[in-house]
């Protein structure tokens, strides 16, 4: 394996990694975002009262993008085995 076949899978694990979390990362830093500034104008300071949403709001974008996400991640999958049977030979 090169420096630069390395260098490639690293910037494929990394991108990989953003695509897949990304979306679930974004759903809850916007309902947490949201959630806080409703507390801070109504002056409601419960702790719990984030974490439905939050909880709510990841499960819904992992039901919507789930499979689109698991074929991601299978297509990362087989592109590093295929590879590893290329080096390999």
């Amino acid at each position: 394996m090169t420096v630069e076949e390395a260098l490639f899978w690293g910037q494929q694990s990394i991108v990989t990694t953003l695509m897949l979390g990304g979306p679930v990362m974004i759903a809850a830093l916007l309902v947490g975002t949201l959630i806080s500034l409703f507390q801070a104008m109504t002056q409601i300071q419960e702790m719990t009262l984030v974490f439905v949403p939050k909880i709510l709001s990841v499960f819904l974008v992992l039901l919507l993008l789930g499979g689109w996400m698991m074929e991601q991640a299978v297509t990362f999958g087989t592109a590093s085995f295929e590879s590893i049977a290329e080096w390999a030979e």
